[in-house]
Protein backbone atom coordinates (compact mmCIF):
# COMPACT_ATOMS: atom_id res chain seq x y z
CA UNK A 1 0.00 0.00 0.00
CA UNK A 2 1.29 3.66 -0.77
CA UNK A 3 0.01 7.21 -0.78
CA UNK A 4 -1.40 6.88 -4.04
CA UNK A 5 -3.75 3.92 -3.34
CA UNK A 6 -5.42 6.19 -0.90
CA UNK A 7 -5.69 9.31 -3.33
CA UNK A 8 -7.06 6.64 -5.73
CA UNK A 9 -9.30 5.76 -3.02
CA UNK A 10 -11.03 9.31 -2.22
CA UNK A 11 -11.13 10.02 -5.90
CA UNK A 12 -13.52 6.92 -6.59
CA UNK A 13 -15.27 8.15 -3.30
CA UNK A 14 -15.37 11.80 -4.39
CA UNK A 15 -16.34 11.69 -8.21
CA UNK A 16 -18.05 7.62 -7.98
CA UNK A 17 -17.20 6.60 -11.48
CA UNK A 18 -14.65 4.91 -12.34
CA UNK A 19 -13.42 7.19 -15.52
CA UNK A 20 -13.66 10.35 -14.34
CA UNK A 21 -12.08 9.21 -11.28
CA UNK A 22 -9.00 8.25 -13.06
CA UNK A 23 -9.07 11.52 -15.32
CA UNK A 24 -8.56 13.25 -11.76
CA UNK A 25 -5.72 11.37 -10.83
CA UNK A 26 -4.55 11.09 -14.32
CA UNK A 27 -3.82 7.51 -15.25
CA UNK A 28 -6.40 4.95 -17.16
CA UNK A 29 -9.33 3.62 -15.88
CA UNK A 30 -7.90 -0.26 -15.90
CA UNK A 31 -5.04 1.49 -13.97
CA UNK A 32 -7.20 2.80 -11.04
CA UNK A 33 -9.85 -0.23 -11.09
CA UNK A 34 -6.83 -2.46 -10.84
CA UNK A 35 -5.29 -0.48 -8.06
CA UNK A 36 -8.36 -1.05 -6.16
CA UNK A 37 -8.73 -4.67 -6.55
CA UNK A 38 -5.73 -4.56 -4.82
CA UNK A 39 -6.01 -2.69 -2.20
CA UNK A 40 -8.45 -4.41 -1.75
CA UNK A 41 -7.03 -7.61 -1.52
CA UNK A 42 -4.19 -6.51 0.59
CA UNK A 43 -6.31 -5.44 2.82
CA UNK A 44 -8.34 -8.48 2.66
CA UNK A 45 -11.58 -6.40 2.58
CA UNK A 46 -14.22 -5.69 0.41
CA UNK A 47 -14.59 -1.78 -0.67
CA UNK A 48 -17.42 -1.86 -3.56
CA UNK A 49 -20.40 -3.61 -4.48
CA UNK A 50 -19.61 -4.74 -7.92
CA UNK A 51 -23.14 -6.06 -9.16
CA UNK A 52 -24.44 -1.99 -9.60
CA UNK A 53 -23.64 -0.25 -12.88
CA UNK A 54 -22.94 2.77 -10.02
CA UNK A 55 -20.08 3.02 -7.90
CA UNK A 56 -21.01 1.92 -4.44
CA UNK A 57 -19.02 1.49 -0.85
CA UNK A 58 -19.76 -1.30 1.26
CA UNK A 59 -19.60 -0.16 4.99
CA UNK A 60 -16.08 -0.92 5.56
CA UNK A 61 -15.22 0.54 2.42
CA UNK A 62 -16.72 4.04 3.78
CA UNK A 63 -14.92 3.74 7.30
CA UNK A 64 -11.77 3.23 5.52
CA UNK A 65 -12.18 6.28 3.13
CA UNK A 66 -12.82 8.56 5.63
CA UNK A 67 -10.11 7.45 7.56
CA UNK A 68 -7.64 7.73 4.20
CA UNK A 69 -8.88 11.10 3.63
CA UNK A 70 -7.16 12.02 7.15
CA UNK A 71 -3.94 10.15 6.45
CA UNK A 72 -3.85 12.20 3.55
CA UNK A 73 -4.55 15.41 5.32
CA UNK A 74 -1.60 14.25 7.58
CA UNK A 75 0.66 13.96 4.91
CA UNK A 76 -0.16 17.12 3.85
CA UNK A 77 0.39 18.58 6.92
CA UNK A 78 3.63 16.75 6.76
CA UNK A 79 5.12 18.03 3.91
CA UNK A 80 4.24 21.44 5.16
CA UNK A 81 6.24 21.17 8.36
CA UNK A 82 8.90 20.19 5.51
CA UNK A 83 8.85 22.87 3.55
CA UNK A 84 9.09 25.39 6.47
CA UNK A 85 12.64 24.89 7.00
CA UNK A 86 13.88 28.04 5.99
CA UNK A 87 11.45 28.98 3.33
CA UNK A 88 8.33 29.96 5.32
CA UNK A 89 7.15 32.56 2.08
CA UNK A 90 8.41 30.39 -0.98
CA UNK A 91 6.73 27.19 -2.29
CA UNK A 92 3.69 26.48 -4.06
CA UNK A 93 0.49 27.94 -2.48
CA UNK A 94 -2.98 26.33 -3.65
CA UNK A 95 -5.83 29.64 -2.90
CA UNK A 96 -9.49 29.31 -3.58
CA UNK A 97 -11.88 31.78 -4.36
CA UNK A 98 -15.29 32.68 -5.07
CA UNK A 99 -16.66 33.33 -8.28
CA UNK A 100 -18.23 36.86 -7.43
CA UNK A 101 -15.24 38.20 -5.80
CA UNK A 102 -12.27 36.31 -8.10
CA UNK A 103 -12.53 38.04 -10.96
CA UNK A 104 -12.17 41.67 -9.29
CA UNK A 105 -10.05 40.38 -6.41
CA UNK A 106 -7.35 38.06 -8.78
CA UNK A 107 -5.40 41.03 -10.02
CA UNK A 108 -4.13 42.19 -6.73
CA UNK A 109 -3.86 38.79 -5.47
CA UNK A 110 -1.10 38.11 -8.25
CA UNK A 111 0.38 41.54 -7.96
CA UNK A 112 0.87 41.36 -4.03
CA UNK A 113 2.26 38.18 -3.96
CA UNK A 114 4.40 38.77 -7.37
CA UNK A 115 5.79 41.75 -5.59
CA UNK A 116 5.88 40.48 -2.16
CA UNK A 117 6.53 36.92 -2.20
CA UNK A 118 8.38 36.37 -5.46
CA UNK A 119 9.31 32.84 -4.55
CA UNK A 120 5.68 31.57 -3.92
CA UNK A 121 4.29 29.46 -6.87
CA UNK A 122 0.70 30.54 -6.87
CA UNK A 123 -2.13 28.13 -7.91
CA UNK A 124 -5.77 29.79 -8.25
CA UNK A 125 -8.70 28.01 -7.86
CA UNK A 126 -12.14 29.46 -8.41
CA UNK A 127 -15.23 28.00 -6.61
CA UNK A 128 -18.53 28.62 -5.11
CA UNK A 129 -18.39 28.40 -1.04
CA UNK A 130 -19.32 24.70 -0.12
CA UNK A 131 -16.96 23.05 -2.70
CA UNK A 132 -13.78 25.43 -1.44
CA UNK A 133 -14.90 24.72 1.85
CA UNK A 134 -14.95 20.66 1.19
CA UNK A 135 -11.64 21.16 -0.93
CA UNK A 136 -9.94 22.94 2.05
CA UNK A 137 -11.19 20.52 4.40
CA UNK A 138 -9.70 17.57 2.35
CA UNK A 139 -5.98 19.01 1.61
CA UNK A 140 -6.74 19.91 -1.62
CA UNK A 141 -6.62 23.95 -0.77
CA UNK A 142 -4.25 25.66 1.26
CA UNK A 143 -6.61 28.32 1.88
CA UNK A 144 -9.41 30.24 0.52
CA UNK A 145 -10.59 34.30 0.08
CA UNK A 146 -14.21 34.62 0.38
CA UNK A 147 -16.96 36.21 2.96
CA UNK A 148 -17.13 35.34 6.02
CA UNK A 149 -20.04 32.86 7.30
CA UNK A 150 -20.86 30.50 10.43
CA UNK A 151 -20.70 27.47 8.49
CA UNK A 152 -17.20 28.10 8.24
CA UNK A 153 -16.17 28.34 11.94
CA UNK A 154 -13.86 24.57 11.69
CA UNK A 155 -11.55 26.96 10.35
CA UNK A 156 -9.21 29.90 10.85
CA UNK A 157 -10.50 33.23 9.75
CA UNK A 158 -8.33 35.72 9.28
CA UNK A 159 -10.00 39.13 8.65
CA UNK A 160 -9.21 40.96 5.31
CA UNK A 161 -11.25 43.86 4.27
CA UNK A 162 -15.21 44.97 4.38
CA UNK A 163 -16.45 45.38 0.89
CA UNK A 164 -19.90 47.93 0.43
CA UNK A 165 -22.62 46.48 -1.43
CA UNK A 166 -24.46 49.17 -3.47
CA UNK A 167 -27.61 49.23 -5.33
CA UNK A 168 -28.01 48.57 -8.80
CA UNK A 169 -30.99 49.74 -10.70
CA UNK A 170 -31.82 50.61 -14.21
CA UNK A 171 -31.17 54.19 -15.41
CA UNK A 172 -34.98 55.04 -15.98
CA UNK A 173 -36.01 53.15 -12.01
CA UNK A 174 -37.29 55.85 -9.67
CA UNK A 175 -34.47 55.02 -7.17
CA UNK A 176 -31.84 55.61 -9.66
CA UNK A 177 -32.49 59.37 -8.89
CA UNK A 178 -31.78 58.97 -5.15
CA UNK A 179 -28.08 59.49 -4.18
CA UNK A 180 -28.65 57.68 -1.85
CA UNK A 181 -31.38 54.62 -0.59
CA UNK A 182 -32.75 53.83 2.80
CA UNK A 183 -32.92 50.42 2.89
CA UNK A 184 -36.20 50.42 3.99
CA UNK A 185 -37.22 52.29 0.57
CA UNK A 186 -37.17 48.35 -0.76
CA UNK A 187 -39.97 46.76 0.56
CA UNK A 188 -41.99 45.40 -2.33
CA UNK A 189 -39.73 45.72 -5.08
CA UNK A 190 -38.58 42.77 -6.83
CA UNK A 191 -34.77 41.59 -6.31
CA UNK A 192 -32.79 39.64 -8.66
CA UNK A 193 -30.50 37.17 -7.35
CA UNK A 194 -27.56 34.98 -8.06
CA UNK A 195 -28.33 31.06 -7.76
CA UNK A 196 -28.14 29.26 -5.20
CA UNK A 197 -24.98 28.37 -3.46
CA UNK A 198 -23.03 32.20 -4.12
CA UNK A 199 -22.60 33.35 -0.67
CA UNK A 200 -23.47 36.96 -2.69
CA UNK A 201 -26.96 35.46 -2.90
CA UNK A 202 -27.00 34.97 0.82
CA UNK A 203 -26.17 38.73 1.87
CA UNK A 204 -28.40 40.07 -0.51
CA UNK A 205 -31.32 37.86 0.84
CA UNK A 206 -30.16 39.41 4.64
CA UNK A 207 -30.14 42.82 3.35
CA UNK A 208 -32.91 42.95 1.13
CA UNK A 209 -35.95 40.61 2.37
CA UNK A 210 -35.50 41.54 5.63
CA UNK A 211 -36.59 45.12 4.27
CA UNK A 212 -39.86 43.65 2.64
CA UNK A 213 -38.47 42.82 -0.91
CA UNK A 214 -38.95 39.82 -2.60
CA UNK A 215 -37.16 37.93 -5.48
CA UNK A 216 -37.39 37.91 -8.80
CA UNK A 217 -38.59 34.58 -9.20
CA UNK A 218 -38.38 33.94 -13.39
CA UNK A 219 -34.92 34.25 -13.04
CA UNK A 220 -31.32 33.46 -11.24
CA UNK A 221 -27.65 34.78 -12.66
CA UNK A 222 -25.02 32.15 -12.99
CA UNK A 223 -22.29 35.15 -12.78
CA UNK A 224 -22.69 38.95 -11.87
CA UNK A 225 -21.93 39.98 -15.01
CA UNK A 226 -25.53 38.17 -16.02
CA UNK A 227 -26.81 39.77 -12.98
CA UNK A 228 -25.54 43.21 -14.20
CA UNK A 229 -26.88 42.35 -17.70
CA UNK A 230 -30.29 41.87 -16.23
CA UNK A 231 -30.23 45.12 -14.54
CA UNK A 232 -29.01 46.77 -17.48
CA UNK A 233 -32.24 45.59 -19.45
CA UNK A 234 -34.49 46.65 -16.67
CA UNK A 235 -35.68 43.23 -15.27
CA UNK A 236 -35.13 44.23 -11.53
CA UNK A 237 -32.47 45.87 -9.16
CA UNK A 238 -30.00 44.11 -7.13
CA UNK A 239 -27.10 44.37 -4.53
CA UNK A 240 -23.84 44.64 -6.06
CA UNK A 241 -20.08 44.50 -4.32
CA UNK A 242 -17.65 47.69 -4.54
CA UNK A 243 -14.97 45.62 -6.43
CA UNK A 244 -17.24 44.48 -9.05
CA UNK A 245 -18.46 48.16 -9.83
CA UNK A 246 -14.66 49.77 -10.52
CA UNK A 247 -14.62 50.71 -13.83
CA UNK A 248 -17.44 49.83 -14.73
CA UNK A 249 -18.56 52.20 -17.59
CA UNK A 250 -22.24 50.91 -18.40
CA UNK A 251 -24.28 54.12 -19.23
CA UNK A 252 -27.72 51.89 -18.12
CA UNK A 253 -27.38 50.63 -14.87
CA UNK A 254 -26.64 53.75 -11.67
CA UNK A 255 -25.10 52.39 -8.54
CA UNK A 256 -26.67 54.21 -5.30
CA UNK A 257 -25.62 53.41 -1.41
CA UNK A 258 -27.54 52.25 0.62
CA UNK A 259 -27.51 53.31 4.32
CA UNK A 260 -29.88 51.86 7.10
CA UNK A 261 -28.31 49.69 6.90
CA UNK A 262 -25.57 49.42 4.95
CA UNK A 263 -25.29 46.11 3.18
CA UNK A 264 -21.62 44.74 3.45
CA UNK A 265 -20.02 41.76 2.72
CA UNK A 266 -16.53 40.84 4.84
CA UNK A 267 -13.95 39.05 3.45
CA UNK A 268 -11.97 37.04 5.51
CA UNK A 269 -8.97 34.62 4.10
CA UNK A 270 -9.93 30.93 5.88
CA UNK A 271 -7.09 27.78 6.59
CA UNK A 272 -7.13 24.83 8.16
CA UNK A 273 -6.49 24.71 12.50
CA UNK A 274 -3.10 23.41 12.53
CA UNK A 275 -1.96 24.09 10.11
CA UNK A 276 2.20 25.14 10.18
CA UNK A 277 1.94 27.32 7.38
CA UNK A 278 -0.61 29.66 9.45
CA UNK A 279 1.99 32.38 9.05
CA UNK A 280 2.68 32.14 5.25
CA UNK A 281 -1.48 32.45 5.13
CA UNK A 282 -2.01 35.60 7.67
CA UNK A 283 0.91 37.30 5.68
CA UNK A 284 -0.96 36.58 2.46
CA UNK A 285 -3.78 37.94 3.74
CA UNK A 286 -1.88 41.11 5.52
CA UNK A 287 -0.48 41.79 2.11
CA UNK A 288 -3.24 41.07 -0.22
CA UNK A 289 -5.98 43.47 2.25
CA UNK A 290 -3.32 46.26 2.10
CA UNK A 291 -3.58 46.40 -1.45
CA UNK A 292 -7.14 46.58 -1.61
CA UNK A 293 -8.26 48.59 1.41
CA UNK A 294 -7.12 52.04 -0.17
CA UNK A 295 -8.78 51.00 -3.74
CA UNK A 296 -11.91 50.72 -1.46
CA UNK A 297 -11.45 53.91 0.38
CA UNK A 298 -10.92 55.87 -2.52
CA UNK A 299 -13.67 54.51 -4.09
CA UNK A 300 -15.90 55.92 -0.73
CA UNK A 301 -14.56 59.07 -0.97
CA UNK A 302 -14.77 59.83 -4.89
CA UNK A 303 -18.66 58.86 -3.70
CA UNK A 304 -18.97 61.00 -1.09
CA UNK A 305 -17.27 63.77 -3.18
CA UNK A 306 -20.00 63.51 -5.47
CA UNK A 307 -22.55 63.70 -3.01
CA UNK A 308 -21.63 67.06 -2.00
Amino acid sequence: MNIRDLEYLVALAEHKHFRRAADACKISQPTLSGQIRKLEEELNTVLLERTSRKVLFTQSGLLLVEQAREVLREVKTFKEMASLQGKEMSGPLHLGVIPTLGPYLLPYIVSTIREKFPKIELFLYEAKTPQLAEQLESGKLDCAILPIKPELECFITTPMFSEPLQLAAPKNHPLAKEKEVEMKSLHGEEILMLEDGHCLRDNTAGYCFTMGAKENKHFQATSLETLHNMVATGVGITLMPELAILGDRSQDVVYIPCKNPTPERDVVLIYRPGSPLRHRYERVAQAIAEAVKPVLAQAKAEREGKEC
